[in-house]
């Protein structure tokens, strides 16, 4: 690889895992700026749900790709890629070390090895599963592509509605599997030097986490964040309103769970959300795991591959 190819330290794992706050501490390190790579985080308005950093707490250090679409607009991988690559480009050029961090897997991995193309949407396909979707529920398409391409499941949302049609339509237009069409490409087209760490965290922990964080958003507003959006127009079957937090309060203030069945179900979608990143960031060879408590050897590591700013 070029020597003069940007370098970035990413920092992912599972939700709850502390990734945010030690982007900063490695930010203040540094001196470097962090781009965001969680898909839920962009967008505006939604800041309790999606454990937004408060200001306080970004500690003056620049956070890119937070609140820059509204929650009725679409971003996705190819959104992501286009976002950051003119802001990679400029701490560059200004030799600012680059701190990537989100869990977001699929973003990360596309921004590093590219997207693979695929056939374009059929229309009648689409439309076909979409009238499926709505008979059959989509926890019924979720089942069904878990059968036909459990792979590509185990990364997927059931809840998002979105990717699970998609991953179907692929199969059809193609008659492969979506996830041996990725593995075919491999993410390959590299143009970044990077260093990609990811936070270890004992089960039991993280889900005591989890439960924690739930409970403290509860308190510190979630209901009536939910609520807002509501009132501001934003249609409840939207895919950022479909995500976890935001689709139970819903459901919360429809009246069809009472408060704390609503918080149990929170935990557990998070806790099998979970397991999914972890799912997907133990399937990527590159990634180097390291426990929170053992951050220095992240700080250390990090600090002597983000000097290296060849220009």
């Amino acid at each position: 690889m070029p020597k003069n190819f940007p370098r970035l330290v990413i920092i992912g794992g599972p939700t709850c895992s502390g990734k945010s706050s030690l982007a900063v501490e490695l930010a203040l390190l540094l001196g470097g700026e962090i781009i965001n790579a969680d898909s839920m985080q962009v967008y505006r308005g939604m800041d309790i749900g999606t454990a937004k950093l408060p200001m306080r707490d970004r500690k003056g250090i620049p956070h890119h790709l937070i609140d820059i679409v509204e929650p009725d607009q679409e971003f996705n991988a190819a959104l992501f890629i286009a976002h950051s690559l003119p802001i990679i480009e400029n701490l560059y050029k200004k030799r600012t070390p680059i701190i990537i961090v989100g869990g977001t897997g699929l973003y990360v991995r596309a921004l590093l090895g590219g997207l693979f193309e695929c056939h374009e949407s059929d229309k009648n396909i689409r439309k076909k599963l979409a009238e499926e979707c709505k008979e059959e529920g989509l926890s019924s398409l979720y089942k069904r592509l878990k059968r036909v391409d459990t792979k590509a499941a185990e990364t997927i949302n059931p809840m998002d509605r979105v990717r699970v049609i998609r991953a179907l339509e692929v199969i059809e237009l193609t008659g492969y599997r979506f996830s041996d069409l990725a593995m075919r490409h491999g993410f390959s087209d590299r143009r970044f030097r990077y260093l990609y760490f990811c936070l270890d965290v004992n089960r039991a922990i993280l889900y005591e986490r989890i439960n924690n964080r739930t409970e403290s958003m509860i308190e510190y507003g979630l209901i009536d964040e939910v609520e807002g959006l509501l009132k501001a127009g934003f249609n409840p079957q939207l895919k950022s309103m479909q995500s976890i937090g935001y689709r139970h309060i819903v459901d919360f203030l429809d009246k069809k769970y009472n408060l704390d069945e609503t918080k149990r179900h929170i935990k557990r979608d998070t806790r099998r959300y979970a397991k999914r990143q972890f799912t997907w960031f133990k399937g990527d060879p590159e990634v180097i795991w390291v426990d929170l408590d053992n951050k220095q050897e992240i700080f250390k590591r990090a600090s002597v591959f983000a000097q290296k700013l060849d220009l």
